[in-house]
C-alpha cells in the first residue's frame, strides 16, 4: 500500500494518545509514521485507559469511553484505520474474555466482533488493521495476582493477543503482532529503563521502533 498522501485514523489507548512521550503532539508513533511516510492525516482517536469491551455501567468517566462507543465520532472519509488497544482490557482486570461465538459488546471477544463489524461496513473497501498490545513489564504478575485474589475475570495478556488473533482472521483483517515480533522486550527492565520506562507506555524511543514497524507493515499490504 502507498502511504503517501493518505489520511489515516488511529483508534487505541493512552499509548496512541501519547502517553509517555515527550509531546503528544509529535512524537507518538502515527505522527512518526505521517512524517516518515507521507502521510496527509494522521488522525489521533487514542484515549488514556479506554477498553475494546464494555463496562457493565458506562458513567461520563473516559475511562469508560470504550472502542466501540467512540468508533462513530471518527471521521469516515479515512483511507485507512489503525486499532491498537486490548492493553486496559487486561490490565484492568475487569473484563471477561468470553469466547469466538461471542456478540456481546461486554466480552472482550464481543466486543472485537462488533468493532471489526462496525468498521467494515463504515470503511468499505478500505484497509483496517490491528496492532496487538506490546508486551508489559509486570504482566505474568498482575495475573497472578489477579488469580490468587480469586478474580473470576483473570486471564493472562496472550489470552487477549490470541483474541484479536483469532478474530481478525474471522473477518480478514491484517494484524500486526506487536506482542509476538515488535523487538520490544516489555517484560525485561534492563530494555524498558531505555523505551518503556513505566513498564507500559513506550517514550520516544519506543515509538519511533513502532512507527518503524507499522510503517514497513502498511507498506506490505
Amino acid at each position: 500500500m502507498e502511504l503517501k498522501g493518505l489520511k489515516i485514523n488511529f483508534l487505541g489507548d493512552s499509548i496512541t494518545e501519547g502517553h509517555g512521550t515527550s509531546d503528544w503532539g509529535t512524537k507518538p508513533f502515527h505522527q512518526l509514521l505521517k512524517v516518515n511516510a507521507g502521510l496527509a492525516e494522521a488522525r489521533n482517536y487514542g484515549l488514556g485507559g479506554t477498553k475494546i469491551a464494555r463496562l457493565p455501567v458506562v458513567t461520563d468517566h473516559q475511562f469508560d469511553q470504550d472502542f466501540n462507543l467512540r468508533a462513530p465520532s471518527m471521521d469516515t472519509d479515512a483511507d485507512a484505520v489503525v486499532v491498537f488497544g486490548g492493553t486496559n482490557d487486561f490490565g484492568h482486570g475487569t473484563i471477561p474474555l468470553g469466547t469466538m461465538d461471542d456478540r456481546d459488546v461486554h466480552t472482550f471477544y464481543g466486543g472485537l466482533h462488533t468493532l471489526c463489524l462496525y468498521l467494515i461496513k463504515t470503511y468499505i473497501s478500505k484497509p483496517i488493521v490491528f496492532m496487538t498490545p506490546l508486551h508489559r513489564l509486570n504482566e505474568q504478575l498482575d495475573h497472578n495476582n489477579r488469580v490468587a485474589e480469586g478474580n473470576k475475570n483473570a486471564r493472562p495478556l496472550i489470552d487477549f493477543v490470541q483474541a484479536i488473533r483469532e478474530v481478525c482472521e474471522y473477518y480478514s483483517i491484517p494484524v500486526l503482532d506487536l506482542y509476538k515480533e515488535s523487538g520490544m522486550y516489555g517484560q525485561v527492565w534492563a530494555w524498558c529503563e531505555g523505551h518503556m520506562p513505566d513498564g507500559l507506555h513506550p517514550n520516544d524511543a519506543g515509538h519511533e521502533l513502532i512507527a518503524h514497524k507499522l510503517q514497513k507493515f502498511l507498506e506490505s499490504l
